[in-house]
Formats: C-alpha cells, sequence, structure tokens
C-alpha cells in the first residue's frame, strides 16, 4: 500500500485501507470464549448457586442452539421470543438467536396474556423459549399466538403434562437432537438484533427494534472509563431484567470486558441477593433502586456485610436523597446514579463510578455516542442549555429513529428523538431529570411539576417510595396528591410529609390530599407505575387524608 519512501501513494482508494469488521454482537462472546474462556457465568436460585460454565462452553452451546433453531425452520429476521429470567439459558438463547441473525424479542414475565398476546402476534415470533415456572401463563396466550410454532422450555426439563398445541422442547434435548455448530455474523451489521417493548408506564407499550450495529456501539459506550467502567477483574451482579432493554446492554458489556457474570434467576429479595453476592465476591451489582432496599432492608435485620462490593449502579427512576444515603453508609460503597430509555438502548447518562462532589440528583453526564438538547415546548432549541429547565432530546448511534411498525420516524428535524423528559444540564454537563412532561399538573392555569415534590418529600429518612399525581378539582382543573410508601418507623403524618415543602415549592403546589400505601406499584424495570396508582386513585381503592392548606 505505501511506496519505497513510505508515502502513501496517490492512486490508492481510500475505502480499501481498513479491513472489514461487521459490528456485529456475536463477537463479544467470541471475544469473552478466546481469552476468557474459563472466566465464569455463574446462575442462582433463591442465593444459592445452581449452575457454572465458562465462557467459551457457554459460547460453544449458544451457537450450537443456534443450529437447533435453523434445524426447527427458522430463517434469516425471523422473531425468537423468550419468556424468562435472568438465567444462563436465556443468556444463550440471546446469542443463539442474535449470532444467526434471527431477532430476540424478549419479552415481560410480569405483563398481562392479553398485552403479550398482542406484542407476539405484531411481532410475529416463530419459536418461544420459556422459563419453566412460566408455562402456566404460555397456557394462556399460546391458542391465541398462531405464528408460534415451537415452545422451548428452559431452566429445568418440563415438567409432565406440559403439551401444548404446538410442539413443546426441552432445552437441553433440543441442544443434543438439533444442535450444530454455526457460522455467526454473516451478516450486515445494520439488521435488527432485538426487539423490546417499552414499560408502558405512562401509555401503551411501543415496539424498540436494535440492531447489531447500535448495541455494539452501546457496549463499546458502556465500558468507556467513566461510566460502567466494569474490567476482567469484576464479579457483576446482574440485578435488571434481561427483558427489558437488553438488560441494560450488560450481556453484552460483561462478555466484552471479560467479567465474571452473576446472573440470580427469578428471585431479587434481599436474603437471595446477600448470599450469592457474598458467596461469589461481587464487586459491582446493577439494578433498579427496590432491588437495593431489599438488599439493605436484609442485611440491617442480620447484621452481614458484602465487604467485596463497591459499586452499585441505579437506574429506572429517581432515587430519593435518603435512600441513596442509606445505601451508600450501609453498604459502605459508591452508587453511581443513570438515566436512560427503552429506546436509548438504554443507557443515556451514567455518574462516574467514583465521588464528584456532585448534585446527589444528577444523574451524570452522557458519554461519547450520546447528544442532549434542551428546548422549549414548541420544540425550538433554547439558546442557553446550562441551568435552565427544558425539554430533552437526545441523539446517537444506538437511539431509536422509530418505533416498530411506525410509518414515521420520531425524530424532529435536526434528527433528534423527543424523550418527554424534562431536565436541566449543570455547568458541568451533568443531567437532571425534571419528570415526565406528560406528568406535569395544571392547577388553576399554572404547572405543578410532580418531580420537585417527589425530591423533597423523599429526603425524609422513613420515605421508601413517593409518587405524586393528579386529580380533577371543579375549581381548579387538577390538583396533586402526595403517595408515599414509608418503613413504618418514624413520624411520617401528612402535616409532617408536607410541611417539608414549605419554602421549597410555591404554596399553591403544595398537595391537599395524601395517601399512605403499603406497596407502591411497580413496573417490572423499578418505576412507580403512575397509571396503575392513577387509576387505583380514581377508584376509590387508595384512601386519602384532606389537609387543610
Amino acid at each position: 500500500m505505501f511506496d519505497a519512501t513510505g508515502a502513501f501513494p496517490l492512486t490508492a482508494t481510500f475505502e480499501s485501507a481498513m479491513q472489514s469488521y461487521g459490528l456485529t454482537v456475536d463477537k463479544f462472546l467470541d471475544h469473552a470464549a478466546k481469552w476468557f474462556g474459563v472466566r465464569e457465568v455463574v446462575e442462582a436460585d433463591g442465593g444459592a448457586v445452581s449452575r457454572r460454565i465458562g465462557y467459551a462452553a457457554l459460547r460453544t452451546r449458544s451457537n450450537r442452539m443456534s443450529g437447533a433453531l435453523q434445524a426447527l425452520g427458522l430463517e434469516f429476521g425471523d422473531r425468537v421470543a423468550t419468556l424468562a429470567w435472568n438465567t444462563q439459558h436465556h443468556l444463550e438463547a440471546y446469542y443463539a438467536a442474535m449470532g444467526v441473525g434471527l431477532v430476540c424479542h424478549t419479552l415481560n414475565p410480569r405483563l398481562t396474556s392479553a398485552h403479550l398476546v398482542t406484542m407476539i402476534n405484531e411481532a410475529q415470533d416463530r419459536v418461544l423459549f420459556v422459563a419453566v415456572d412460566l408455562l402456566p401463563l404460555v397456557r394462556a396466550l399460546i391458542a391465541d399466538c398462531p405464528t408460534i410454532r415451537h415452545v422451548v422450555v428452559i431452566d429445568a426439563p418440563a415438567p409432565d403434562g406440559a403439551a401444548l398445541d404446538v410442539r413443546v422442547w426441552d432445552y437441553e434435548a433440543l441442544l443434543a437432537e438439533h444442535g450444530a455448530e454455526t457460522v455467526w455474523g454473516d451478516f450486515d451489521e445494520h439488521v435488527a438484533a432485538g426487539l423490546c417493548y417499552t414499560s408502558g408506564t405512562t401509555g401503551p407499550p411501543k415496539g424498540v427494534v436494535y440492531t447489531h450495529r447500535s448495541n455494539y456501539l452501546h457496549t463499546l459506550r458502556a465500558l468507556q472509563a467513566d461510566t460502567m467502567a466494569l474490567t476482567a477483574r469484576d464479579v457483576l451482579l446482574l440485578g435488571v431484567p434481561m427483558f427489558h432493554a437488553n438488560g441494560w446492554g450488560l450481556p453484552f458489556s460483561a462478555p466484552g470486558a471479560g467479567t465474571k457474570l452473576v446472573l440470580p434467576g427469578r428471585l431479587l429479595d434481599g436474603a437471595s441477593l446477600a448470599r450469592v453476592m457474598r458467596d461469589e465476591r461481587v464487586t459491582v451489582a446493577v439494578g433498579v433502586q427496590t432491588v437495593w432496599l431489599g438488599l439493605v432492608d436484609h442485611l440491617d435485620r442480620t447484621g452481614d456485610a458484602l465487604p467485596d462490593l463497591q459499586r452499585i449502579l441505579i437506574g429506572g427512576s429517581s432515587c430519593p436523597e435518603a435512600l441513596l444515603e442509606r445505601m451508600e453508609e450501609r453498604l459502605g460503597v459508591h452508587v453511581q446514579t443513570s438515566w436512560g430509555m427503552t429506546e436509548l438502548s438504554p443507557t443515556g447518562t451514567l455518574s462516574p463510578p467514583y465521588p464528584t462532589g456532585q448534585s446527589r440528583a444528577s444523574s451524570g453526564r452522557p458519554p461519547l455516542g450520546v447528544d442532549l438538547k434542551l428546548t422549549d415546548a414548541l420544540g425550538v432549541t433554547l439558546p442557553d442549555q446550562r441551568d435552565t429547565l427544558g425539554y430533552l432530546k437526545v441523539r446517537g448511534p444506538s437511539v431509536l429513529d422509530r418505533y416498530f411498525q411506525a410509518e414515521s420516524d420520531a425524530l424532529d428535524e435536526e434528527g433528534y428523538f423527543d424523550t418527554g423528559d424534562l431536565a436541566t444540564i449543570d455547568a458541568d454537563g451533568n443531567l437532571t431529570i425534571g419528570g415526565r412532561a406528560k406528568d406535569l399538573i395544571k392547577s388553576g392555569g399554572e404547572w405543578i411539576n410532580p418531580n420537585e415534590i417527589e425530591a423533597v418529600v423523599g429526603m425524609h429518612p422513613s420515605v421508601r417510595h413517593v409518587a405524586v399525581i393528579a386529580r380533577p378539582d371543579p375549581r381548579w382543573g387538577e390538583r396533586p396528591v402526595l403517595v408515599v410508601e414509608t418503613h413504618g418507623d418514624g413520624e411520617t403524618g401528612a402535616r409532617v410529609l408536607l410541611d417539608l415543602l414549605r419554602g421549597k415549592v410555591a404554596e399553591f403546589w403544595i398537595p391537599d390530599q395524601v395517601a399512605e400505601v403499603t406497596a407502591m406499584p411497580l413496573a417490572a424495570t423499578g418505576k412507580i407505575d403512575k397509571v396503575r396508582l392513577s387509576a387505583d386513585f380514581a377508584a376509590g381503592r387508595i384512601a386519602v387524608q384532606k389537609v387543610a392548606r
């Protein structure tokens, strides 16, 4: 390519200067198998280890399962659904499908059968991998899903009487009978790799299609030193569900870094997590705040400790200040806050893996590959992008262009996706979410931001969860209702909680109705489900205490 003097020939074509290397997700497991082959993937059941396997062996099994799927008649681009927890078989199914150009459609087991039927039929899924304990759910929906031809039971052998109106396979039997070595990644990086529906906490779920390229670039972004920063020295506990937004991309990031991966199965109670995290010497744990609240409660009761744990990454919804402090003090760890969306693959911003003195409300800065901007309500870019509340929009190679089966894209004229969030960006570039724009409450012609009320009340040490919803009001149009879930100790009466707001928010923002619930309704992602909360309130299923202003 170079001449005798070392100069670049003028006749050379720049297009051929570098190797062609498709950015397909199978390369993460290939890398782990070759260079970290004995590094373990550990599966637990109720805190007790049920399976161990090295990356090399897991790669072999996943690749052979690709051959089995092809033997069932699946062709390039067909959809393979999973209805499963965080287990070894589920991880193998990820790579088995994606490795040969099939689309892995992860389904949320906590949705109703009616919702699942709609998603399966819209995606036209051909094969369904299902956790053995979720077979009753499959029986309730399979008759309404005519495109599914095969059901593969994972995690344990299918019980007697598991017959359905389609062919039912035991995972290990299918692998033994039809498993075959298969070529991975022999396709364009822009093809679809995964399909996931939004959580539906603020509206109907919508499908988001991830490409191999978008997942690959998202993984490189997550592994940056100021983001998730995983290394081959780490032991990662994956406490976020693999059925939501690629499990935050960690099924790709962990093998990409050679990180030991601990999959906790279905049970995420404090006792189960504490046992496996202690026994496997977990250094980094990732999950929503409700998971870590249960862990801290358990450790408080037992007096146990997790001396190897260094970092916890949280996301899903804003975390009350009191809970952040309690987690760091009790666990002796650094907590990284984050913000993301299914539409972002899902990471948007993340605070660094070390203390910086930034605002506790901040979700950190965007890594390379994510660009943010703030606009006004009409979509006009704000001239001052710092310390100003605006409507948050985002752009990048792992950001949604259009929803599954949508007829048009979801971008503005500059190519930015409207997140639906209100936010501010401080002088150092740290993002703070100011709540969902659609959650704003209009009272007497003026806007009330529930997020600001929730942030103040969430500082009370006895408050576990807090939400502000709107109720109709004949005079003001809408009024805010404060809903809390508490520890049950400390003084948390309505007056005490409302007094926290005085002087911190406008007087007319202060709710005149307060409700305490025993358990806040949560989506599978850990976010408070305000749709369900508002429906329960409207139906009279939540008792409220009226407080004179």
